[in-house]
């Protein structure tokens, strides 16, 4: 095919755009036109959260997030003044997946369940941008980039390819991938992982890239390697894995391999030409280590952007002390992480505090209940928490004038006019002053868009 004008403006882009310096793509851009199709379908939602994700990043010291597992979770952190939200692939796999299964971090689940949360977190941020831009409180930037886990790609190049298109459609910022063996893919704190090769892992990036471009979409990959604690390799193809290997091989055919920081290393030095940020899953909270791989990576790829999972695996008491623990995240920024997450705080989250009201709730009946809902008084009061009126936070209201735009404003039928929240729930009602616990950190304010 003959370079058309289009893709002669497409490549100009990315040699003088800051957004492509340092991403490699070994396809051309006439691949791109001839694979996008005539007709273009724009993705606002992803778009927006990608390029919204790349000023965050460039904008502060570290940007700090929370995994969530459902809309409330999510429309709560951005609430709280959060700026970005992590999508687990854990935690779907957990208790958010299609198959309506627990399961453990092993791809069990069907592949497209990680966009299908995406895309319920998306539409909860919207309803709850609509329901505050209708009353006329613009003041919270709603949509929060949203960063998904697309584990090892359930399967080859072409599976990797498929799925970074549906968390496209889905409204993903940032998509990871990790080079892991999807059929024996683990969570990066189990063992038994399997690596694939060097040149294997490249390509499902670039296969995720193709898709993005092919889409017209800047979203951000993130290259995830799991080398540090892995011990098996599918194959010994790629010469730049032959110096991991030990000689011996399993009973499945895998080759064994040394694990650690060093291969990590050179994996992610490997990766960074083909990926934005860069994570190695580490199996501790060690600054050195985090230290002598940031140093070791930037070296070679000065400007490169490091992910840290400060991971709920870890025993964090046990492995520092307070004044270590407070520090950790400003000191990883200086080593350049600029994203720091901590992957399963929604799940960890939604059980403890459920299993609290429910022991209390066994012991004490409804004098717990009316605990929990003076702390939510306190909130409201205190911090703009806005859950505890359950019926407007939903969405009443919102309905209620659409239903009086239809009816002319004649509609007797509105919900939240004459209902027991309305009545019993107004803000100076049931607000008992709390003092705040010494230790407890204040809220920042949202911050606008």
């Amino acid at each position: 095919m003959a370079k058309n004008g289009k893709a002669s403006k497409q490549e100009m882009n990315w040699s003088a755009n800051p957004r492509w310096a340092g991403v490699t793509r070994p396809y051309k851009a006439e691949d791109i036109e001839r694979l996008r199709g005539s007709l273009r379908i724009e993705y606002t939602l992803a778009r927006n959260g990608a390029e919204r994700l790349w000023e965050l990043l460039h904008g502060q010291s570290y940007l700090p997030a929370l995994g969530a597992m459902t809309g409330n979770q999510a429309i709560q952190q951005v609430k709280a003044g959060l700026q970005a939200i992590y999508v687990s692939g854990w935690q779907v796999a957990a208790d958010a997946n299609d198959a309506g299964q627990m399961y453990p971090d092993q791809s069990l689940y069907p592949a497209d369940s990680v966009p299908n949360v995406v895309r319920r977190i998306n539409q909860a941020l919207t309803r709850a941008d609509q329901i505050h831009h209708a009353e006329g409180k613009n003041g919270i930037y709603w949509f929060a980039p949203l960063i998904a886990d697309a584990e090892a790609g359930f399967g080859g190049n072409l599976n990797a390819f498929e799925l970074m298109k549906g968390m496209i459609e889905a409204g993903a910022a940032c998509v990871h991938f990790e080079d892991q063996l999807s059929s024996a893919k683990k969570c990066g704190h189990l063992g038994g992982k399997v690596l694939v090769s060097t040149a294997e892992a490249i390509q499902k990036l670039v296969a995720a890239r193709l898709a993005a471009d092919v889409m017209g979409v800047p979203t951000l990959i993130m290259a995830r390697t799991d080398a540090n604690s892995a011990h098996l390799l599918t194959s010994d193809i790629d010469p730049r894995d032959h110096e991991f290997l030990t000689g011996n091989r399993t009973a499945e055919g895998f080759f064994c391999i040394r694990g650690g920081l060093e291969s990590a290393i050179a994996r992610s030095v490997s990766y960074a030409p083909y990926a934005d940020l860069l994570w190695w899953e580490t199996s501790e909270p060690n600054l050195e280590e985090a230290r002598q791989f940031a140093e070791a990576v930037l070296a070679e790829h000065p400007g490169k952007m490091l992910a840290y999972n400060c991971s709920p695996s870890f025993n964090w008491k046990k492995k520092l002390d307070d004044t270590s623990i407070a520090r950790f995240q400003t000191e990883l920024a200086a080593m350049g992480y600029k994203f720091q997450f901590i992957t399963l705080a929604g799940f960890h989250s939604l059980n403890l505090s459920m299993f609290e009201l429910a022991r209390a709730y066994r012991l004490k009946g409804m004098a717990a209940y009316s605990k929990l809902q003076e702390r939510e008084f306190a909130a409201e009061r205190d911090f703009g928490y806005e859950a505890v009126k359950h019926q407007q936070f939903v969405g009443t209201g919102y309905f209620d004038m659409v239903t009086q735009v239809i009816a002319g404003g004649n509609s007797s039928t509105t919900a939240l006019a004459g209902s027991t929240e309305a009545e019993q729930f107004r803000v100076e009602d049931g607000v008992v002053p709390a003092e705040a616990s010494p230790d407890e950190p204040s809220t920042p304010s949202p911050r606008a868009a």
